[in-house]
């Protein structure tokens, strides 16, 4: 079972049952509209992805959804580099100039927009968490060509200062 939001597509619930009354219990919450948490009580198997709908299409609320997924996917990982991207994903998040942007992730790479989906504009470097718990800042994906970090908040306050001046808050996609 996959449920997606209107706007962006993206996936809000999932889950898998071999069980067609738990399946049947979660289309009808899902019909009927009901809060996200009452879909998983009536259907356990479900899972929440950190996302929320956001009927307004209100940008800034569409990147506080957008933090929010990548910090419960964070912490739901199952992979050796769990704890470093961990450390990333909320280093990041408590800088107030890069929470203020949409965040996503390509590869595990962190990236910024000040656009939200469909027509992202891309922003500032590229964050990766490594598996040996060092963090690399780069202008692509594939280098850390602004630097090599010891700790998640040394990359963060490296990716800050390689923002533009006067960004204001994410703007609506068109």
């Amino acid at each position: 079972m996959r449920g997606t939001e209107p706007y962006q597509g993206m996936c809000l619930v999932d889950g898998w049952t071999h069980d067609l009354a738990e399946v049947a219990r979660a289309a009808r919450a899902w019909r009927d509209g009901v809060p996200l948490e009452e879909v998983r009580r009536a259907a356990p198997f479900v899972h929440l992805t950190g996302r929320f709908e956001v009927p307004d299409n209100d940008p800034v609320r569409l990147a506080a959804s957008e933090w929010q997924h990548l910090r419960r996917e964070a912490y739901e990982l199952e992979y050796d580099w769990r704890e470093p991207y961990q450390a990333l994903i909320e280093a990041a998040h408590a800088s107030p100039a890069l929470r203020a942007l949409y965040p996503f992730t390509s590869h595990w790479v962190l990236r910024f927009s000040t656009a939200t989906r469909p027509r992202l504009a891309l922003v500032g470097p590229c964050l990766t968490a490594n598996a040996d718990g060092t963090y690399g800042v780069g202008t692509g994906m594939l280098a850390p060509d602004l630097g090599l970090f010891a700790t998640a908040p040394e990359a963060v306050a490296c990716a800050v200062r390689q923002l533009p001046s006067g960004l204001g808050p994410v703007a609506p996609r068109e």
